[in-house]
C-alpha cells in the first residue's frame, strides 16, 4: 500500500503547520499569505449559471458540453491570440493540478523517461514525474536540456513561485528546440491573466508556435482569474492528437468535470468584467504588500506577473518564516519550491482587504 507513496517528498504544507499555530495565536489573528487560494466572492453571473445547471442528474460527458467547447476555443482564440482553434483542440479537465500530477502517467510515461521542469517550480511537476516512475529534471534553461528520453517539457509562465514571465523570444526558441527533438511541451500559464509589470504570452500565440499546435498544449484554470478554485474548473489547448489521446484515456478513467461546473465555465469565459475588477483588487493589494516588506527590509525579486512577491531578505527561509510567524504572518517558504528557493520567500497578496492591511501595520 505505501509502494507509490514512498516515492513521493514529504507533503511541504505540513511542514508549515507549527509556523501557522504561531501566527494564529497573534491577539490579532492570523495573516495568512502563504497560500494562493482566493478570498473574493464568486462572480454572481457564474453562481447564476452554476444554480441554473443544478438540475443535472445524468452524467456528464468527460470533452464537455459544445457549448463548453465553443467557449474554450473562442477564449483560446480571443485572449491568447490563437488561430483555428477546433473542439479537437481543447480538453476541460477537474482543475489544474488534477492533470499536472497525472499527465506523465496519462501520457504512459515511465521507467527510462524523463520530465523537466524549472529549477524553481510548482512541486507538482516533480510528484507527477514520481507517480509515474519516470526522473524529474531540472533546467535553468531549457535548450539546454540533454534531449536523450526527454519526453515532457513543463513550461510555466508566469511562474509560480517567482512571477518571472518568458518573453516571446524565449518561448519561441524553446518550441522550436523541442520539436527539433520530439519533446512534447506542455505550457502552464493558470497566472497568465494576472501580469502587473508584463504582459504575459501565451505557447500557443502564432508568433511563439508558428501557427501550428504540433506538439504543444497549454493549461488553463479559473481559479485564479475568477475566483473559482473551489469548482476544479480548468482547461488544456493545443495539440490535438495529444488530447484526443489524453481523451481516450479520461473517457475510462472517467475523469469529467461535473455538468454545473461546465456551465459555470461557459459564464465565467464568457464575462471579463469580473476578470477586471478583481485584477484591480489584486492591483491594490500586491501594491500595500510590496510597499510594507520593502520597507521592512525585503527586496522583490521578479514578481512582475502572477498572484506572489517573491521575496528575500538575505537569510535561511525558514528563519523568516519563524520571524513573520511571531507577527502573525504566515509566508511560504521558497524551499518548498526547490533548493535554489532556499532563501526567499513566496508572499501571496489573496487575503483579504482587512488581512492585508493588518499585514501592513505588524510590518511597519
Amino acid at each position: 500500500m505505501g509502494a507509490v507513496s514512498s516515492r513521493l517528498p514529504v507533503f511541504p504544507w505540513d511542514r508549515l503547520e507549527p509556523y501557522k499555530a504561531t501566527a494564529a495565536a497573534h491577539p490579532d489573528g492570523i495573516v495568512d499569505l502563504s497560500v494562493g487560494t482566493p478570498v473574493d466572492p464568486v462572480p454572481a453571473i457564474v453562481q447564476q449559471a452554476l444554480t441554473e445547471a443544478a438540475d443535472s442528474p445524468g452524467y456528464p460527458t468527460v470533452w464537455g458540453t459544445p457549448a463548453l467547447r465553443d467557449a474554450l476555443a473562442g477564449w483560446a482564440e480571443s485572449r491568447l491570440g490563437a488561430r483555428d482553434v477546433a473542439h479537437a483542440n481543447v480538453l476541460p479537465v477537474v482543475g489544474s493540478k488534477e492533470l499536472v500530477a497525472w499527465l506523465p502517467t496519462q501520457l504512459g510515461l515511465g521507467a527510462g523517461d524523463k520530465v523537466a521542469y524549472p529549477r524553481l517550480a510548482y512541486p507538482t511537476y516533480e510528484v507527477g514525474a514520481r507517480l509515474a516512475g519516470a526522473e524529474p529534471v531540472v533546467y535553468d534553461e531549457p535548450t539546454e536540456l540533454d534531449p536523450t528520453n526527454l519526453k515532457l517539457l513543463w513550461l510555466n509562465s508566469p511562474s509560480n513561485p517567482t512571477g518571472r514571465v518568458l518573453s516571446m523570444d524565449e518561448l519561441r526558441r524553446t518550441v522550436a528546440w523541442a520539436r527539433e527533438h520530439g519533446v512534447l511541451v506542455f505550457s502552464d500559464e493558470c497566472y497568465l491573466e494576472l501580469g502587473w509589470e508584463a504582459d504575459p504570452v501565451s505557447v500557443l500565440h502564432p508568433d511563439v508556435c508558428g501557427g501550428s499546435f504540433e506538439g504543444i498544449v497549454a493549461v488553463h484554470s479559473l481559479s485564479k482569474r475568477s475566483n473559482l478554485a473551489g469548482y476544479r474548473a480548468a482547461f488544456l489547448a493545443g495539440d490535438a492528437a495529444v488530447l484526443g489521446e489524453l481523451l481516450q484515456i479520461r473517457k475510462h478513467g472517467g475523469m469529467m468535470v461535473a455538468a454545473p461546473v461546465q456551465a459555470a465555465t461557459v459564464a465565467a469565459l464568457g464575462d471579463t468584467a469580473h476578470v477586471t475588477e478583481q485584477r484591480e483588487r489584486y492591483a491594490r493589494r500586491r501594491a500595500k504588500l510590496r510597499a510594507a516588506f520593502e520597507a521592512a527590509g525585503f527586496r522583490i525579486e521578479y514578481s512582475e506577473a502572477s498572484l506572489y512577491l517573491w521575496a528575500t531578505r538575505d537569510e535561511p527561509c525558514w528563519d523568516t518564516v519563524a520571524d513573520l510567524s511571531k507577527r502573525g504572518i504566515l509566508v511560504a517558504p521558497g524551499e518548498f519550491y526547490g533548493a535554489a528557493g532556499e532563501r526567499f520567500v513566496r508572499i501571496a497578496f489573496t487575503a483579504t482587504d482587512e488581512r492585508v492591511e493588518a499585514a501592513v501595520r505588524r510590518l511597519a
